[in-house]
């Protein structure tokens, strides 16, 4: 049972967490610390409700007996802080089955009134203002639930990702140059230099492939300067990124990240107080999700009456309409393979001409990963720089890791925001990072 020692005038300043306190304790004195999120005050007995991360307990407090601290209690504004000292009482009619009858009183933190929003209020608030008000909208219970969650599915990441021999690297997020050689990207000055913030790890996973350190993972921060302002996008967002040496083809790459998800799916099936607080469930998917070429998926939009043509990316639109085409064929996972060449960055291996082995998985309609076998050889590399319109003199640095010896390799990045908002179905990504950055919030 975890408490902290964490010094105090208290002759025992040693906190439990609410969820923590067991039967062996009822009868003894413990202390417990937390926000004041409510007090019911009948006159002759007050309940205090304190909030800590795992849950509530009631304070129990009468006027007679230690009518100096009944009155300090009754006065505290909602949310401040305070620490208890006081007898567990065993009560059934409790939520935890027992109450803390209170014998000595910290405040730690008076909260000022009135509250900028609600933490137990009835009346939701609208986004913005939680996210303007981010500190406190994180202490709801459904919110901290989120990234519990959040946290759970990221360690299942880590432990499936180190069995599979994958070790953990960080990169840097300063470059010189784009990592996808697109325009959606952040410049800064350098000093006497131009530079930017990584649109991902690309450069240096690839280049790590040269080194020895054959299989690699990183949770990673993308950030791209791309001016959507849509429930789906971020402009600085996390990921989960791979890459892996010696493979036979990007099917060796797809078979990584479908057990990644569902390793993290099945961990997240774990949380089950935070499941039950948010009001869902989760399936956990089957392996191996169905495979569906790029070619079969214009097919099937076609058939459906979408406008779209070969060779051009899926819109929203386009990704909707294919989740419910995937959804009524019985599979909410699925991969899109072989997509144009054209179409994807140019680190992609060509695939028979118009084709490339790059692939995408998408979930009901979202797309949650983007990954492919690379080129490993540096004349294709520099050929395919050169076809985007990408000066190979600007990727020197990386081009270098190419000729000294290069395996077949191939990785992906999959994002962590929108795997949960698909988790949990959940309305907004905003939802799933704790300070989001988009088009118009660059504060909290």
């Amino acid at each position: 049972m975890p408490c902290f020692d964490w010094g105090c005038t208290m002759k025992t300043y040693r906190t439990h967490y609410s969820k923590d306190v067991s039967a062996e304790e009822y009868n003894t004195v413990i202390t417990v610390s937390g926000w004041v999120e409510d007090i019911r005050n009948l006159g002759s007995i007050a309940f205090v409700i304190l909030r800590d991360r795992k849950g509530t307990s009631q304070i129990t407090v009468f006027s007679k007996k230690t009518p100096e601290l009944f009155k300090k209690l009754i006065d505290l504004p909602r949310e401040s802080v305070i620490s208890v000292q006081g007898v567990c009482k065993e009560n059934s009619k409790v939520r935890n089955g027992y109450e803390i009858i209170p014998e000595e009183l910290s405040v730690l933190s008076v909260a000022q009134t009135p509250l900028p929003l609600g933490v137990v209020d009835k009346v939701e608030s609208e986004l913005e203002t939680r996210l303007d008000n981010r500190f406190i909208d994180l202490r709801k219970p459904d919110v901290q639930a989120i990234f519990t969650i959040r946290d759970n599915v990221i360690h299942a990441a880590h432990e499936y990702l180190r069995a599979q021999g994958f070790i953990e690297v960080h990169t840097p997020k300063i470059v010189a140059s784009s990592s996808e050689g697109g325009t959606d990207v952040f410049r800064l000055k350098y000093f006497e230099k131009e530079a930017f913030l990584a649109q991902s790890p690309q450069l240096y996973k690839q280049s790590l492939m040269a080194t020895g350190l054959d299989r690699v993972y990183e949770i990673a921060w993308y950030f791209r300067a791309e001016e959507h302002n849509t429930r789906r996008h971020l402009n600085e967002s996390t990921a989960v990124d791979i890459e892996m040496a010696y493979i036979q083809s990007e099917e060796d790459v797809m078979h990584i990240l479908e057990h990644l998800v569902h390793a993290m799916w099945r961990s997240a099936g774990e949380c089950k107080a935070e499941l039950e607080t948010l009001g869902r469930s989760v399936a956990v998917p089957k392996v191996p999700f169905v495979r569906i070429s790029y070619d079969e998926v214009i097919t099937k939009l076609k058939g459906r009456g979408s406008g779209i043509i070969w060779g051009q990316d899926l819109g929203s639109e386009d990704e909707k309409l294919l989740g419910e085409i995937m959804k009524d064929a019985g599979t909410d996972f699925y991969f899109i393979t072989r997509y144009p060449l054209a179409s994807k960055p140019f680190y992609t291996m060509p695939e028979g001409g118009d084709h490339s082995r790059g692939f995408d998985l998408e979930c009901k309609g979202i797309e949650l990963a983007s990954g492919s076998q690379r080129i490993h050889n540096v004349d294709l590399l520099t050929e395919r720089m050169k076809a985007c319109n990408l000066d190979p003199a600007a990727f020197e640095t990386y081009l270098k890791a190419f000729r000294y010896g290069m395996p077949p390799h191939g990785g992906f990045g999959f994002g962590i925001e929108r795997f949960l908002m698909e988790l949990l179905d959940i309305g907004n990504v905003r939802e799933c990072i704790l300070f989001p950055r988009d088009r118009t919030r660059l504060s909290p």
